[in-house]
């Protein structure tokens, strides 16, 4: 990988699914409060899976920490259904570009 001075130098890089996997594995109590909290933030991802609208729910709560009005998240939600909507039909009719 390219550094700040121009040069080449080999790097160990690793993508999410790598680092998760990688924290998984290390062996100490150090590292347990993070592996918890990986399994509560898998579980409820299955929950998602089970029933979409519990994802609108916890992206609700995530904007509203963030501090957008009611009225901008049910924007920004209804828009990200619309799209979905549209891609949707584009991909039902074979569009690819």
């Amino acid at each position: 990988m390219p550094s700040f001075d121009g040069k080449y130098y080999k790097t160990d890089v690793a993508d999410t699914e790598q680092l998760l996997r990688l924290i998984q594995s290390i062996p100490s109590k150090k590292a347990e409060p993070f592996k918890k909290w990986l399994a509560k933030v898998g579980a409820e991802r299955i929950e998602e899976t089970e029933d979409p609208e519990k994802a609108f729910d916890r992206a609700m709560q995530t904007y509203l920490k963030k501090g957008y009005s009611k009225e901008w998240i049910n924007q920004r939600l209804k828009s990200i259904e619309v799209r979905k909507e549209l891609t949707d039909e584009w991909d039902s009719r074979g569009v690819r570009k």
